[in-house]
């Protein structure tokens, strides 16, 4: 029987062989948080930083990162995406980052669909440094996955 399991019968740590699952189409939603000062906050929305367009710059790093989710997180199983998208929305001091990533594969989409939110914020985070390097970064969370053997689940608030 093969488990799936990311250790092998003498414990070491090793790429679950996911061969027998069948293929489902499968998304997953992660989101965080990056609070700031209200001038910070401003420019960001309206792409003024010195950096340039911080919410298209951290889109795209969003979607390249979700995409190398493989090569980052070890023992990963680099996927090839069908879609991966990231949104913004502003909250009362801070930009809302929202990842969703899917395919139709044998493995789920958490660890892209996190990875994507991550880097995004990261991402807003360095161009926005020069106007406030006290920003915080919180919340990244798996917001929900659909898809394979456990099917739907959803984050409880």
């Amino acid at each position: 029987m093969n488990r799936l399991t990311h250790l092998d019968e003498n414990g070491a740590a090793r790429m679950v062989d996911v061969s027998a699952k069948p293929e489902t189409e499968r998304t997953a939603t992660a989101e965080g948080r990056i609070r700031m000062r209200t001038d910070a906050l401003e420019a960001m929305l309206a792409g003024d930083v010195p950096k340039g367009d911080a919410l298209a710059t951290a889109r795209i790093a969003g979607i390249m990162a979700a995409k190398k989710t493989g090569e980052l997180i070890p023992l990963c199983h680099p996927l090839g995406l069908e879609s991966v998208t990231i949104e913004f929305e502003r909250e009362s001091d801070a930009i809302r980052v929202t990842a969703k990533a899917g395919l139709i594969g044998r493995t789920g989409v958490e660890m892209e669909a996190m990875t994507a939110a991550s880097v995004a914020l990261l991402t807003l985070y360095d161009m926005g440094k020069a106007l406030d390097r006290g920003m915080v970064i919180e919340g990244v969370r798996l917001l929900a996955k659909s898809g394979g053997k456990s099917g739907e689940w959803r984050a409880a608030d």
